[in-house]
């Protein structure tokens, strides 16, 4: 069992395969991102290192992140090897879903048991907009592919941004209706990069919420939580709305989590610029035994929560360097 300082029981590691994504995303990355260099990043061998080792310390649970993760060489036995890492009982991914029509039995096949698939309107142009180089029919398969290989409860998540998709909301909260399928609204978090769009554009959670019981009536709520989102459901639908607020209602007291980024460092808060490089260490010939004593402490020192009521942004990394 691995604790902090606060009693929080620190056992969910996500995992970011890669700063690399086949999209541009307004609210995640300018369009002319450029990306670290493939040897700067985790070789396969290294992420299955960290996976055991972090295992060992009594992490169970881990999603891979991105980037995009699906871009990613060799995913699928990435996926298999963590699978197959003693003590690891859930494995997760977060995607774009774009590559899912031809990945998402093999994955599933690997390991692999859930996805959080982003999609941020069902309108295929101001789907192009909000990503610049995406097709939404292209994601709306990859839904459908995850779904048949069975990676479910299938989670959709949604990031409203002012002046692009607020009114998109309605669409989305319906696909609940008929589906069982968890549509999780995202509060835009600021980081580096696009902080303009993340700042000024944000639409809370609470206003989303606000536009979806004005079409369909007061949504049902039993005060449930799944990880940090705030589950809630459309009277009589088959699936589930969740609200995740990270800026005007943090979870920080229930916090579990910890990410490993994409070049080895560890990240305590996804809101806080402190890291711990485990990376350069491991290369250097560091032990498992040194390694193991930098994450505890690491975990040990996980902050309270972030400081955005205080004007203290991350600027170290964007949203695509960190993994969500």
């Amino acid at each position: 069992m691995t604790f902090d300082r606060f009693g929080r029981k620190i056992h969910y590691l996500r995992i970011s395969l890669t700063d690399h994504c086949n999209l541009r995303c307004i609210y995640c990355m300018p369009e002319d991102q450029t990306f670290r260099a493939n040897a700067e990043l985790m070789q396969d061998d290294e992420i299955l290192l960290f996976a055991r080792l972090f295992a060992e310390l009594g992490f169970d649970k881990i999603r891979l992140t991105g980037g995009e993760p699906t871009v990613r060489a060799n995913i699928t036995e990435i996926v298999r090897g963590i699978a197959q890492t003693p003590g690891i009982h859930s494995l997760s991914m977060t995607t774009n879903g774009l590559l899912l029509p031809r990945l998402a039995a093999p994955l599933a096949a690997a390991g692999l048991q859930h996805v959080n698939i982003s999609i941020d309107t069902l309108d295929a142009l101001k789907f192009k907009r909000l990503t610049h180089w995406g097709k939404l029919e292209q994601a709306w398969q990859g839904i459908l592919a995850a779904e048949e290989a069975g990676l479910s409860p299938i989670k959709l998540n949604a990031v409203i941004v002012k002046g692009y998709n607020e009114e998109d909301v309605i669409d989305l909260a319906a696909l609940t209706l008929q589906k069982s399928w968890q549509l999780r609204f995202i509060e835009m978090m600021p980081f580096a990069g696009v902080t303009t769009v993340q700042t000024q554009q944000i639409v809370t959670a609470a206003q989303i919420q606000a536009k979806i019981e004005c079409e369909f009536g007061p949504l049902e709520t039993n005060q449930r939580y799944d990880g940090e989102a705030r589950i809630f459901r459309i009277r009589g639908a088959q699936g589930e709305i969740g609200f995740i607020s990270s800026v005007t209602v943090p979870f920080c007291s229930a916090c579990t989590r910890a990410r490993l980024t994409a070049d080895g460092v560890l990240r305590m808060c996804l809101l806080r610029e402190k890291e711990f490089d485990l990376l350069t260490p491991l290369r250097n010939g560091a032990t498992f035994e040194d390694l193991r004593q930098m994450i505890l402490g690491a975990v040990w020192n996980k902050p309270w929560g972030h400081g955005l009521d205080e004007g203290d942004i991350p600027l170290n990394r964007a949203m695509n360097q960190i993994g969500g």
